[in-house]
């Protein structure tokens, strides 16, 4: 099968098997190797521990949001190139993503470790789990170059049509998490910083991985320095078409940190549940999310050769996938809720658990509709209407939403603000992508 054929002949529902199964398994492993720490840690029986995950997961979002401003760019851009059969700006899009993403990790790294005390006080930390807290952020910092290169060089390599190569480079980070923590947490008894250290190994020997695949497999891109160039709106053609994504991420972390600052009112308890539920909750989510990212490359190479009615086909697919899944997994926690929430945990932690999963999981069968729409618009070079989708999915609606639903109802009030935003972001995001088709057509 070559490229040509997946991307333009290939019957609608193959072609998105093809390219989404792989993203979806990269997802699903991407939410195990993220509720891995969270999972192992729990087994030690401390909520302190737990919470203090909880409090650093912001800086893990932050990683993640450039990663995907890079990648998801990166893949856009790329697919556009190769959709224009245009292979020198392919080589430039995959070298320019590589080393911004470690400039930008080397950045980072530097400023967490010189003010992590201040970071960690506005992320909420108090006595009681400011150490524990501070180990965990001390050997994540370090990771990010390469958290943020690997993640970000796994939609590169999806572009091409490899999605079972960056399949693999998820894994890879994923099941040497998962062996090491165990290890790290337990056996050398390191809580909560043993959990950091085994991510940042699993991803050094992912970001190794896809070393290899640029320099030995790809047919297409190259990370060689004399690809890099910013100009002729490499720079900006990433940015732009990744922004929306990153600053869904971003905001994500800043909407994590005021959700925090609102539940440690109620005890570290309440932190540390929120903590699960995001991570559990992530099921849900990335499930359609890789579904809605696994098509990227299809609907960037349809539109860059103008083929816009095999574009609207994988949309109108792919809509119809989330929302079958999003049912079958919404209905599955729901039923579980209690076994999963008890997996992290045995405290009274379960508690507060159950009540936030059920809050939070309300808007799971549609949310799929949001990132193929926001997709869309990415792929077509429409990234002012995507990005503010994000913004008020995760900062503008969702910020103001927190603190209202904690003056009218307190805690049980908070745990339904994400959903509630998530049902406007819908709406909004079916609208705006509706006026974007219409001037395509």
């Amino acid at each position: 099968m070559n490229e040509n054929e997946l991307m333009s002949y290939m019957k609608i529902s193959k072609a998105v098997a093809t390219m989404a199964i792989p993203s979806v398994i990269s997802s699903l492993v991407t939410v195990v190797y993220n509720m891995a720490d969270t999972f192992f840690v729990g087994q030690t029986g401390d909520p302190l521990q737990v919470a203090a995950v909880s409090l650093t997961n912001p800086i893990f979002i932050l990683f993640m949001a450039f990663a995907n401003m890079f990648g998801m760019g990166g893949s856009a851009a790329a697919s556009i190139a190769m959709g224009e059969k245009n292979e020198k700006r392919m080589k430039n899009v995959s070298s320019f993503i590589t080393y911004a993403s470690f400039i930008v990790g080397i950045f980072f790294a530097v400023i967490l470790l010189i003010f992590s005390k201040p970071i960690l006080q506005i992320f909420g930390a108090n006595n009681q789990t400011y150490d524990l807290a501070y180990g965990y952020l001390f050997h994540i910092s370090y990771g990010a170059p390469f958290i943020i290169w690997s993640a970000a060089a796994s939609f590169v390599v999806r572009a091409e049509g490899a999605s079972k190569e960056a399949m693999i480079g998820s894994m890879i980070g994923t099941i040497v998490n998962i062996v090491l923590d165990p290890i790290m947490i337990s056996g050398l008894h390191m809580g909560a910083a043993g959990a950091a250290i085994a991510t940042t190994i699993g991803n050094i020997l992912a970001s190794l991985y896809y070393v290899w695949y640029f320099i030995k497999k790809s047919n297409y891109f190259s990370i060689h320095p004399r690809y890099f160039k910013w100009k002729d709106k490499i720079l900006t053609s990433v940015c732009s078409s990744g922004f929306p994504t990153a600053i869904f991420s971003v905001l994500m972390s800043v909407s994590t940190i005021v959700l925090n600052q609102i539940l440690v009112v109620y005890g570290n308890a309440p932190v540390a549940a929120i903590g699960i539920v995001f991570k559990a909750n992530m099921f849900i989510t990335f499930l359609q999310m890789g579904l809605a990212n696994g098509v990227q490359p299809l609907l960037g190479y349809n539109f860059g050769s103008g083929d816009i009615k095999r574009f609207r086909e994988v949309e109108s697919y792919t809509k119809k996938c989330c929302l079958i899944v999003g049912i079958i997994a919404t209905l599955f926690y729901f039923v579980f809720r209690t076994q999963i929430i008890a997996m992290f945990n045995d405290s009274e932690v379960i508690n507060y658990g159950v009540l936030m999963l059920i809050g939070y999981m309300i808007s799971g069968p549609v949310i799929g509709l949001l990132f193929v729409n926001m997709n869309c618009m990415q792929s077509v070079g429409r990234a002012l209407p995507a990005t503010i989708l994000s913004v008020l999915r995760q900062g503008v609606l969702l910020i103001p939403m927190l603190y209202i639903l904690n003056a009218i109802a307190g805690l049980h009030g908070v745990i339904y603000g994400q959903a509630l935003t998530d049902y406007i972001a819908v709406i909004l995001s079916a609208y705006l992508w509706r006026k974007v088709r219409k001037n395509l057509e």
